[in-house]
């Protein structure tokens, strides 16, 4: 019996010996979660608006102190903080206007170079064929500055102290009219003046206007026609009479020279922001919105305000573009003298 018992014990420990020495089974993985559903799918990431990422270069056709360059200096100060970088401007004269706008026309269409585009200056370059561009190299962005032109003479110049001295002495005598290059804005408002009023007169062209004015004031010329803004603060000169249907705001005992009975319509000269052909909508867009700001800002307008702020939206500016060349092009025939 003992045996039976001490046998019985010992199979025990076998079975117990081969329990404690067999591996445990890992448990099985947790079954893998299903895919999410296409719509249920995480949507990227919008893509940024674009914005410069540097200094941006504004061309400005003409040499500093010209009224282009103080009007555009004073909106790029301003649009600064609305377009988030430091804009430079970059004075190239010479050529009326056109080394400036082709150059412009040839930049790289990356957002980073914008400029003026002068009206009619420009368009009267591609009469003249001054440069190889044409209206299609440019892309509009916005127009800065509407100026309506005015007659003026030096402020110490006893002779005309009224828009009917000027047409009565230039009648009997040769005056000398400065302008800021042949066919130009102001030459056009010379001889749109000269005819309407019966009279020829021999012309000085000078290029830009800042080199206009030092002539007349130098005495060079007897008188010339320039910009609102071409003038502004200064005391050294005399306005005659405005190219507008009604007295400007600013020089408001001024006549216009159609209550004098000669020209009859606006002229002037607009000044707009384009960059070269091949820019984006995207960009654009960025500079429309923030010269538009910029020309709503009351600080801006406080600096502005001795010239005429116009702001027109790219559709618009480009449309004006065209419009000026149309108008310039009817110029060449029978409006020039010989």
């Amino acid at each position: 019996m003992k045996k039976y018992l001490a046998l019985i014990l010992a199979l025990c420990m076998v079975f117990a010996l081969c329990a404690c020495g067999a591996k445990e089974e890992a448990p099985a993985a947790a079954p893998a979660a299903p895919a999410a559903p296409a719509e249920e799918a995480a949507a990227p990431a919008e893509a940024e608006a674009w914005a410069p990422d540097g200094p941006v270069t504004m061309i400005v056709s003409y040499k500093a102190g010209n009224g282009t360059d103080v009007t555009a200096r004073i909106l790029a100060q301003y649009a600064e903080k609305y377009i988030g970088q430091t804009i430079v401007i970059e004075n190239v004269d010479g050529g009326s206007g056109s080394i400036g706008w082709s150059q412009l026309a040839d930049s790289k269409p990356d957002g980073m170079t914008i400029g003026f585009m002068n009206l009619p200056n420009f368009n009267s370059s591609i009469v003249k064929e001054l440069g190889t561009y044409t209206t299609a190299d440019f892309t509009a962005i916005c127009n800065h500055v509407t100026e309506t032109s005015l007659v003026i003479v030096r402020a110490d110049d006893d002779r005309f102290n009224s828009i009917e001295d000027l047409v009565a002495y230039a009648k009997e005598n040769d005056t000398v009219a400065s302008t800021n290059g042949a066919q130009a804005s102001n030459h056009i408002g010379a001889q749109a003046f000269a005819v309407s009023a019966g009279f020829k007169y021999i012309d000085l062209p000078q290029g830009n206007t800042a080199d206009e004015l030092l002539s007349l004031l130098g005495g060079e010329a007897d008188w010339c026609v320039a910009k609102v803004a071409d003038i502004a603060g200064r005391t050294d000169v005399k306005v005659l009479a405005a190219f507008a249907p009604e007295r400007v705001a600013e020089y408001p005992d001024a006549p216009t020279l159609a209550e004098c009975g000669y020209y009859d319509q606006w002229l002037g000269s607009s000044r707009c922001v384009v960059a070269p052909a091949g820019v984006t909508a995207e960009m654009v867009e960025f500079y429309e919105q923030a010269f538009k700001a910029t020309m709503e800002d009351p600080e801006y307008l406080e600096a502005a305000s001795e010239f005429a702020t116009d702001f027109k939206t790219s559709e618009e500016t480009a449309a004006l573009i065209e419009q000026q060349q149309a108008f310039t092009e009817g110029l060449s025939e029978g409006f020039w003298f010989e």
